[in-house]
């Protein structure tokens, strides 16, 4: 039986009964601070620290900010900010992971409007939903990223939205007053509880989500996320994490504020830049997604240079093989930390410690952070299942979402009647509270009734040599509904590859998870924080394929 929010305060942080349920660890206090109440506390103790390195928005000159520095730029921001909208308003913020960024994000919290932090890939359609459903009142923007004209599309919804008020960020003076203005900011929130941030989800399901997120969940998720992972007071950070993601502005922005420290975020991934950089910094903490790991290990392979000594490597975000981890340890000689968890516990939930377990660190995504519930429940009973066994990952705590903006439907379904949120991944907890993640419960492959979760294939296939990457998938069966099909992408292609594949599978799993297709892909179609978008490569194979993707027959 798992208790009421109120009973769970006084319950040990032990596995209960047996049972998938682990009571929040009420050891640690929150903190009640806001974002820019956060930010104005260092800027008062530690006012010439470092902490923001960034590339300038159009011509990519690298900033570097104070503490004190950065909290006058914010407030001149906020002051701008109350001259566009009113506390309360949304503003939508389409950017690349320029520096501007954070700036604009602390200047949002300080004068009490809600950011909604927008993906700048966002074409015409997408954004105009965002926009229109959010109901933004200023939509501050970037003229380009990469290769995409941006400028141009904020034009035409400047136009589909004659009350929108579209401001470039090359247009300085309109998003930064000269000087804050002390009586509109006489009325900045000093509520944890208000809301800060509006999240889209990524859109591994379809169409997106707004994740309504209060100031409490930013600041106490940074803080205890650091803590949790023993990262250094004031300590360097390298993100390469998009900006507009809850990883890139919660956990790279925020946990190096908490800290003390200072972060460098980056403009455009590319792994021979990004390694430049780690290089220069020695940072203490680098933060990552599998797919820029990756990258980065690969990147490194070909350099001539010596690799970058980082302490501290953690992400997450979708699955983290073992061999990656030891590759990393390896070849950086880092402490690999897997961090789990998503948008709507803004965004950590667990992590693996550097004095974890040597299994623990290889197989699990760790033991959950404090003040927060979990329980392991039957998908379809409900119930709390066994220590040990299968069941979806719930959690209950500070820092879950408000709400869904504007779809109470999708709120309640994604909200149980005790309070947990159901984070859709299927797992198991240890007798120790440590989580094992196996899969997304959508994903699940139902083979002639065994169900199938292509987390653990992936995890066998991306330790065959020639693999890179791989997406495992239901492919419909007229004989078993389902059969596993397997989409990789490769370091090299050699000959016999596809006995080569089978027969690595063949002796790493049960006959029955053997995928029964295969496919190499050029690409895989990806959220940018690296999630496949399996929805996506299931709906093009049925189309009739993908641009430079083949199957592997023989």
């Amino acid at each position: 039986m798992v208790p009421t929010a109120a009973e769970a305060v006084t319950s040990p942080p032990t596995v209960a009964d047996g049972v998938s349920y682990l009571p929040a660890d009420r050891s640690v206090d929150l903190v009640d601070l806001t974002v820019g109440g956060l930010l104005a506390l260092r800027a008062a103790e530690l006012p010439d620290r470092p902490a923001l390195v960034g590339a300038r928005h159009g011509d990519g000159r690298e900033v570097r900010l104070t503490y004190a520095e950065l909290h006058a730029e914010a407030r001149r921001v906020a002051t701008a900010l109350l001259r566009l909208a009113r506390p309360g308003d949304h503003v939508a913020l389409w950017a690349p992971s320029v520096v501007e960024w954070p700036v604009v994000q602390y200047g949002a919290a300080i004068a009490g409007v809600r950011l909604v932090a927008l993906n700048p890939v966002l074409r015409d359609r997408e954004l105009e939903y965002a926009l229109r459903h959010s109901g933004s009142a200023v939509l501050l923007h970037a003229d380009r990223s990469r290769d995409y004209d941006m400028a141009a599309v904020a034009g035409r919804m400047a136009e589909l939205f004659p009350g929108l008020t579209v401001v470039s960020l090359r247009e300085r003076d309109r998003w930064r007053a000269d000087e804050a203005d002390e009586a509109l900011l006489a009325a900045s929130p000093t509520d944890p509880d208000l809301p800060v941030m509006l999240q889209y989800t990524s859109g591994t399901t379809g169409n997106p989500k707004g994740v309504l997120l209060r100031h409490r969940s930013l600041v106490n998720v940074a803080r205890l996320t650091m803590e949790h992972v023993g990262a250094p007071a004031q300590a360097k950070v390298v993100s390469p994490l998009p900006m507009f993601h809850t990883a890139g502005c919660v956990v790279s922005v925020l946990g190096p504020l908490w800290s003390g420290g200072v972060v460098r975020i980056i403009e455009q991934f590319v792994p021979s830049v990004v390694l430049v950089h780690l290089r220069a910094d020695e940072p203490d903490v680098l933060l990552f997604v599998p797919a820029i790991l990756g990258a980065l290990l690969e990147a490194q392979r070909a350099a001539t240079e010596p690799a970058p000594r980082l302490p501290l490597v953690m992400g997450g975000a979708s699955n983290l093989p073992a061999s990656m981890i030891e590759a990393a340890e390896r070849v950086f000689g880092a402490s690999v930390l897997n961090i789990f968890g998503q948008t709507e516990l803004a965004p950590v939930l667990s992590a693996t410690r550097p004095d974890d377990d040597r299994q623990d660190q290889l197989t699990t995504v760790g033991h959950p952070l404090p003040q927060v519930e979990v329980k392991v429940v039957d998908p379809v009973t409900g119930a709390v299942v066994p220590a040990g066994e299968r069941g979806e990952i719930c959690a209950r705590g500070y820092q879950q979402l408000v709400e869904y903006l504007h779809d109470p439907a999708a709120t309640a379904a994604a909200v149980d009647g005790e309070g947990f949120v159901h984070t859709g991944d299927l797992g198991s907890m240890d007798a120790r509270g440590y989580l094992t993640v196996t899969g997304r419960l959508k994903d699940l492959i139902i083979r002639g009734g065994e169900n199938i979760a292509p987390a653990e294939i992936e995890s066998v296939l991306v330790t065959h040599p020639d693999v890179l990457e791989a997406a495992v998938l239901g492919l419909p069966d007229e004989r078993l509904g389902e059969q596993v099909g397997a989409v990789v992408r490769l370091r090299d292609e050699r000959e016999g590859l596809l006995e080569s594949l089978r027969t690595h599978a063949r002796d790493h799993l049960s006959p029955h998870k053997v995928p029964a297709r295969w496919f190499v892909a050029e690409a895989l179609p990806v959220t940018p924080t690296g999630k496949v978008q399996k929805f996506r490569l299931a709906d093009q194979l049925r189309a009739g394929g993908i641009d430079g993707l083949r199957e592997l027959v023989g």
